[in-house]
């Protein structure tokens, strides 16, 4: 695990606090930045964004998935978990706490936006960060691979239809062509433009090693994207933090729940299927984890770059990666319940 994987949640903070100063020092940059927009899609937050995910989608072997077969109990986790658990139990974490508990902390229509930011958390199935916590577990590499595989096909089309849904029944308005459009540009587009680069890598008899080069060059566009995304995103909600900072504390922790819950629940169906350590570790990752990339678009295209949905997106990124290291130690000292 590389400096900036291990760090990601300092590089985080670090990126947040510089992007609260920079959006009261300077308001007129930001507020110039959220004026490029085509379609409901902000120009400069797509290319950071799509800088961070193609070098996620080069990584993706589709050639894998005829190897499903071997180990369909640990793939049959993941999707059931990821798709008919963890969007709903996101969801129902939002409602029970932003219109429940912390209902007298923020209002009616702020409370909306940061259910609408974890709906979109929930239904993201993670896709690049999940190789990192494989490795750390010793999980099967090309399990690994074959699930995220699979998870990012299913995605292009049950993304949109299980948010709209989950989102309607929030009382949220849909914007169901920007929703779309959202999911064609941050998954579908950069998925092919991921499988083409590995089809021209291919052809040149050395493939691995190619795409390998490719992604160690890419790695620093990817990472500079992130960050960059982030300082972006707390400098324009730069007023809203300064004046409600206990809002981030709120939304953080149905996060941690919703994490650790997830965890629980697939681990123990891993234990009571009996799936190998390499099978169960990967599994369950997969299943925790979250495409926070994708969700931070697409809550920016629905919702906009000042909105408490965006801001929820990136409080998933602070909290996730602290909570997965977490997780990571769980696993490994918990090996021996597997053999």
């Amino acid at each position: 695990m590389g400096i900036f994987e291990r760090y990601l949640s300092v590089w985080i903070a670090i990126c947040i606090t510089t992007g609260v100063i920079l959006g009261i020092i300077y308001p007129p940059l930001f507020e110039l930045i959220a004026k490029l927009e085509v379609a409901h899609v902000n120009v400069v937050v797509a290319v950071f964004i799509w800088v961070m995910i193609y070098p996620m989608m080069v990584q993706v072997d589709f050639s894998t998935i005829k190897e499903v077969g071997k180990n369909p109990q640990g793939l049959v986790l993941t999707l059931v978990i990821n798709w008919l658990v963890k969007p709903f139990s996101m969801a129902a974490l939002g409602w029970l706490f932003f219109e429940g508990f912390f209902a007298g902390f923020v209002s009616p229509e702020t409370a909306q936006e940061y259910i609408a930011g974890m709906i979109l958390l929930g239904v993201a199935p993670c896709t690049a960060m999940v190789f990192v916590w494989s490795q750390l577990t010793k999980g099967d590499a090309n399990y690994t691979l074959v699930q995220v595989s699979v998870n990012d096909i299913i995605m292009i089309f049950a993304f949109a239809p299980i948010a709209g849904l989950l989102l309607g029944v929030s009382d949220i308005h849909v914007p169901w062509i920007t929703l779309f459009i959202s999911v064609v540009l941050y998954v579908l587009l950069p998925l092919v433009a991921g499988i083409l680069t590995r089809k021209k890598l291919n052809s040149s008899g050395r493939n691995e090693v190619k795409i390998t080069e490719l992604l160690s060059k890419l790695k620093p566009f990817s990472i500079m994207g992130l960050l960059a995304t982030v300082v972006l995103l707390f400098g324009f909600q730069a007023n809203t933090i300064i004046e409600q900072p206990v809002n981030i504390v709120l939304i953080a922790i149905p996060l941690i729940l919703q994490t650790y819950g997830i965890f629980i629940i697939a681990y123990s169906i891993a234990l009571k299927l009996k799936l190998k350590h390499n099978i169960a570790a990967p599994a369950c990752l997969i299943s925790t984890s979250n495409f926070f990339e994708l969700a931070v678009a697409v809550a920016i295209s629905l919702f906009g770059l000042h909105s408490g949905a965006a801001l929820a997106t990136v409080v998933g990124v602070l909290v996730e990666v602290s909570v997965m290291l977490s997780l990571v130690v769980i696993i490994n000292k918990t090996k021996h319940w597997f053999n």
